[in-house]
């Protein structure tokens, strides 16, 4: 996407931008002014990034899709490599080992924990997309026929019941439907001994989510605490680290309101943001949305709100009326619409095989991203630790 390479340009020069001055020899105040026009430059692309996303809600074919889901996790993935430059790149460790960060990072550390858990339920929740998709497919090759018969409609009507059925009690089911039930790691592929052992210190590595766990309770644990920095802390290193909390939180209740995820109640209640601030803006934007198509749908119980899963609703429902109603022959008018619905059931299904697959890759992406995040401030924090323990002669 021409966004994208746009957005990568931005982050390559942002990052090259950081290092230079990193390793430039400056006044106390020269490296004051420097950090501060670095973090505006930092507010500035968050809020250029999600203010793109935001204006594709116009586009009612384009909000939460596939696509606009896979936009979605890359400029999260843009926003979390600036966010390490601006806190990690050539800094003394002990600058954010000191107050306030000495709290509000471990609280981040915390947030990636819990986020880990959330990865692994919305990809379960994907293999559950997968499982819809297989039905759609004999549904289509059932009633994909000039002439329709007797036992085609039959086929057809089995698969559309069970279809709409899954769609109905995914939630419940904790994203999982018969068939997908397995469980997987996301880490490398090799020896399964081996694999098994390196997981064992992980327990968010494995895709078997418990059957008490809440996505809903998830992420109000992950907002509950989520706030703005005031006073002399608003322009400092506290900012960023909330703009990046703030990020990760929503980008993971999105993901958990578009896709198959177990126990969602009371996620249309959502976390509150300053509307002061430029970045913020277009996530309280988004997140207002969001939030209105959520209610919309709960009560009724829905698979989610992805785009391609709303409109194969709608196309299976008119279908099943079609199978219940049935007598052959079918008169031709009906024909020529059962064809049209078919051909748009067909695009749905051919838009999920090429797009579940690269999505889910990317929340793997994103799962491994903040486990080594994680894992590089608490080296720092180490680092930082060591400095500061005084030294026995």
């Amino acid at each position: 996407m021409p966004a994208t390479t746009e957005n990568n340009h931005n982050q390559g020069s942002f990052l090259g931008r950081i290092s230079i001055r990193r390793n430039q020899v400056m006044s106390m105040d020269g490296t004051h002014d420097s950090e501060c026009e670095e973090m505006e430059l930092f507010q500035r692309h968050v809020a250029e990034r999600f203010t793109e996303l935001l204006s594709s809600t116009d586009e009612p074919e384009a909000f939460l899709s596939i696509a606009w889901l896979r936009k979605l996790l890359d400029e999260f993935l843009c926003c979390e490599a600036e966010f390490k430059a601006v806190l990690l790149m050539g800094r003394d460790p002990y600058q954010i080992a000191k107050p306030p960060l000495d709290k509000l990072l471990p609280e981040f550390l915390d947030r990636i924990i819990k986020s880990l858990d959330v990865c692994n339920a919305v990809s379960l929740g994907i293999d559950s997309l997968r499982n819809i998709q297989r039905l759609a497919e004999i549904v289509i090759s059932s009633l994909d026929h000039t002439l329709i018969g007797d036992g085609q409609v039959r086929r057809a009507k089995k698969a559309l019941s069970a279809l709409l059925s899954a769609m109905l009690h995914e939630d419940k089911d904790g994203g999982l439907t018969k068939g997908t039930e397995r469980s997987r790691s996301f880490g490398r592929r090799g020896n399964k001994d081996k694999d098994r052992s390196a997981a064992v210190p992980f327990r968010t590595l494995s895709w078997t989510m418990p059957k008490n766990w809440s996505a809903a309770k998830q992420i109000h644990m992950m907002s509950s605490n989520l706030a703005a920095p005031r006073g002399n802390e608003s322009t400092g290193l506290a900012l960023p680290v909330f703009i990046m909390n703030t990020v990760l939180v929503f980008v993971l209740w999105t993901l958990i309101a578009a896709l198959p995820c177990q126990e969602r109640n009371g996620l249309g209640s959502h976390f509150q943001l300053p509307r002061n601030l430029s970045w913020a803006q277009p996530v309280s934007g988004l997140q207002e949305r969001i939030s209105e198509e959520w209610k919309k749908k709960e009560k009724k119980g829905t698979v989610g709100l992805l785009e391609e899963m709303q409109k194969m609703e709608k196309i299976a429902q008119w279908l099943l009326d079609f199978t219940e109603s049935f007598q052959f022959p079918a008169e031709a008018e009906k024909l020529e619409e059962v064809r049209t619905q078919v051909e748009e059931l067909a695009d749905i299904c051919r838009k999920m095989d090429e797009g579940l697959e690269p999505l889910q890759m990317q929340i793997r992406e994103v799962f491994h991203r903040v486990l080594r995040t994680r894992t590089e401030f608490l080296h720092v924090l180490d680092q930082a630790a060591k400095l500061n323990t005084p030294t026995t002669s």
